[in-house]
């Protein structure tokens, strides 16, 4: 191994790690699927839309940490580039954690509703016109992307961690610009859902 590659932080057990994002991302996803069968009547005295605003924050942050990380490697600065990695991922669970509280406290809006009465009209429709069409492709996009990608961002990760960096390398190649999306994607969606709220 090169002396400039970092040393494996965890001993490599591909089975155990196999079984272990596997089973991660299944329990994420059913947990995030099922929320919107959940909502939370209860009053913090604040409001709830504040877990929206974190949502945005950590997405820029991890976009910028991506971006920060492509370069660290492109200039093989492999220490750096897992450091902000790492961060990255970090940032994410508390996205993810950030994520379950507004859906449970704050309920699904919808976009164009600006009556905030749970429905868009025919009138509301009008008004925003092809602009929910782009959001709604925004955000299913957004969100299946997200769904999909979970595991192999966990792969990828694993694969740099025990140092198989040729697997961590190939998919990179395919995790990096698709986490990076789902990244950018989110602010985007929160600047155009949040007049709904």
């Amino acid at each position: 191994m090169p002396e400039n590659l970092p040393e494996p932080i965890l001993i490599r057990n591909d089975k155990k790690a196999g079984r272990l994002i596997w089973t991660f991302s299944i329990i994420i996803f059913c947990a995030v699927a099922a929320l919107g069968n959940f909502h939370l009547n209860i009053n913090l005295h604040f409001d709830v839309h504040i877990f929206a605003k974190i949502n945005a924050f950590i997405n820029t942050l991890v976009s910028l940490l991506l971006i920060a990380a492509l370069i660290a490697v492109k200039n093989k600065k492999y220490l750096l580039h897992k450091k902000l990695m790492i961060s990255a991922l970090i940032l994410s669970v508390l996205f993810l954690i950030s994520y379950i509280c507004h859906h449970l406290l704050a309920g699904e809006a919808k976009f164009g509703d600006m009556n905030h009465d749970g429905f868009v009209s025919n009138e509301e429709m009008a008004v925003v016109g092809k602009e929910r069409i782009f959001y709604l492709i925004l955000l299913a996009t957004h969100i299946l992307l997200a769904a999909v990608m979970l595991p192999f961002i966990l792969f990828t990760a694993y694969r740099g961690l025990v140092s198989d960096f040729m697997r961590h390398k190939k998919l990179a190649r395919i995790t990096w610009p698709v986490w990076f999306y789902i990244s950018v994607s989110g602010p985007l969606i929160y600047w155009m859902i949040s007049p709904y709220y």
